[in-house]
């Protein structure tokens, strides 16, 4: 079994400010840095973080060298990147003093995804391998099909969320959520009645529900999960559920029941949200087991 994460990769130039800033609103920043991220890259080096073999397809511009070089290093297959005239995604990302985050998208060579390039990568790839992705990429909605014809294990985090994605959501194995993509698909902010509602109209699908402070819940058929935080410092929330969704993907593919692999990915996302940037917050397997263990 292989696993191809068809996913973003951006440059995020992050702002620390006191407070996300309101409309209307100029506010000075206390510092600016630059990382290399985009859902796709991110859950890509939770990926192989998590100990998990993956290969990487997406597009960067001319600019794109340092990122290809990042995931490289990280032990990804860069094989299917293409390189386009158009320059690499970018993202501004506002990181209030409390640790939240807010966050501005220009696809640049994300949005360059073609039909082509799709179908070529594709064809490497066989019933029973997983499919991950998000929805920063263009063409989206042809590579869940495309993935699903050949019988491929879809997972998608549809973020951010486009009511197109609902004509795919009937071919998609496991959904990664938060609670405002929850709302977005479903009408209501209630936790149980989004897992309700998901589960009723598509009851083979796995679904996981990121609920911030509240924890996760997990919900396939009738059977239910839920899994708390584990305490400590927030500084930058940045990546905290791509590394969630990396880290519970790998547990999965460890063979871990659900109750660990939630437990694992919930340690995982409290490391990342201890330490500012990305994907530098992205622990290991080994990070994750100290956690576990309480040895952290």
């Amino acid at each position: 079994m292989k696993i191809l994460n068809f996913g973003s990769i951006n440059y995020d130039h992050v702002y620390t400010v006191p407070y996300i800033v309101r409309p209307g609103e100029t506010l000075e920043s206390t510092s600016v840095q630059e990382f290399i991220g985009g859902k796709g890259f991110n859950q890509s080096i939770a990926l192989s973080r998590a100990g998990v073999p993956v290969y990487h397809a997406g597009a960067v511009g001319l600019d794109g060298g340092n990122a290809l070089d990042a995931l490289s290093d990280n032990g990804v297959d860069i094989g299917y990147i293409a390189k386009t005239e158009t320059q690499t995604g970018k993202a501004i990302i506002q990181v209030s003093e409390d640790g939240q985050n807010s966050i501005i998208l220009s696809g640049g060579a994300n949005q360059c995804i073609s039909i082509g390039q799709i179908d070529r990568t594709l064809e490497n790839f066989t019933r029973g391998d997983i499919l991950l992705l998000q929805n920063e990429i263009s063409n989206v909605g042809y590579i869940i099909k495309k993935a699903h014809d050949i019988g491929m294990k879809v997972f998608l985090n549809p973020s951010p969320y486009h009511e197109s994605l609902s004509d795919h959501l009937c071919k998609v194995d496991l959904l990664f959520i938060n609670e405002v993509e929850g709302m977005q698909i479903t009408g209501s902010n209630d936790p149980d009645l989004i897992l309700d509602k998901i589960s009723s109209q598509y009851p083979d699908m796995r679904i996981v529900l990121t609920l911030g402070p509240d924890g996760v819940a997990y919900r396939h058929g009738a059977q239910t999960h839920r899994h708390g935080i584990f305490k400590g410092s927030v500084i930058d929330t940045t990546a905290a559920g791509d590394t969630f969704t990396g880290h519970f993907i790998g547990a999965q593919i460890r063979g871990e029941h659900v109750t660990e692999a939630l437990k694992q990915a919930s340690a995982a996302s409290s490391l990342a949200i201890s330490a500012s940037g990305a994907y530098p917050s992205i622990p290991t397997i080994a990070e994750v087991m100290r956690r576990v263990e309480g040895d952290w």
